[in-house]
């Protein structure tokens, strides 16, 4: 165990030092202006149409309240997380591959299932800080618009609908880890992630969503204007692909030919 946190601290050493987590941020950190920015027209849509900010046939339906904030942002770490989140276990995966670091970490002295854990628990940190700032971010923005229905209560909710969305989110992207070992980069686990998201957009829009991992988190922030609460057949099925992911990954670094 000694060993899995000394690796862990290099690991997020990487990504402290890498232009990939800042730009990461920055893209994420749109996403709450977008959801403020819809919240604000729709508190004001006069105003909103008077300054130019949208046009006279522009339609946005929903309200604005803090509950209908939460969904949104909810709904935004569904959708944008499985991408942002599988682009994050991508690189920390797929770059030992493309930097030719990959024979210098088989040649330390430590069990071949050491990195890959290390790597899965920076994934799941780093993924979650970002969760976390989308999530303050929000909630300033929030404040800024003046949203109204603002309770202890309902911040609670939100914030528990948002943790789980984001742990949902966060499960699934270990099967990407195993396609950046198996591709030896970022490509494959990119378009993998790519391929999935369409995929849950087809299964959710015909109403089977819920058989389809990629889709649950989606439908548990309540993008299909529902309460989020789904069968516990959905939640092991994100649990069945996480650990999946994660076996697939720790058994290619075990038994892999690695040239």
């Amino acid at each position: 165990m000694k060993h899995v946190w000394t690796a862990f601290w290099i690991e997020n050493l990487k990504v402290r030092k890498s232009k990939m987590i800042w730009v990461t941020l920055a893209a994420f950190t749109f996403a709450p202006f977008m959801a403020g920015f819809f919240m604000f027209i729709l508190k004001n849509p006069e105003l909103a149409e008077q300054s130019g900010l949208v046009g006279e046939k522009a339609q946005i339906l929903g309200e604005a309240n803090w509950p209908a904030y939460f969904s949104m942002l909810a709904q935004i770490i569904a959708v944008g997380g499985i991408l942002v989140f599988g682009f994050v276990a991508s690189w920390v995966f797929g770059r030992e591959y493309s930097d030719r670091t990959l024979k210098d970490l088989l040649a330390l002295p430590y069990h071949r299932t050491t990195i890959p854990a290390a790597k899965f628990l920076t994934v799941f940190a780093v993924n979650l800080l970002l969760s976390i700032h989308v999530a303050v971010v929000g909630i300033l923005i929030g404040w800024f618009v003046g949203l109204p229905g603002w309770s202890t209560a309902g911040l609670a909710e939100g914030l528990a609908v948002l943790l789980i969305t984001t742990l949902l989110a966060i499960a699934l992207s270990t099967p990407a880890t195993f396609f950046a070992c198996w591709g030896k980069g970022y490509l494959a686990p990119l378009g993998f992630v790519i391929f999935m998201v369409v995929i849950a957009q087809v299964t959710a829009a015909i109403g089977y969503g819920q058989y389809f991992p990629w889709a649950v988190p989606a439908l548990f922030s309540g993008v299909a204007g529902e309460a989020p609460v789904l069968p516990w057949s959905s939640l092991l099925l994100v649990l069945t692909a996480s650990l999946a992911g994660i076996a697939a990954t720790l058994s290619w670094w075990l038994w892999a030919d690695h040239q």
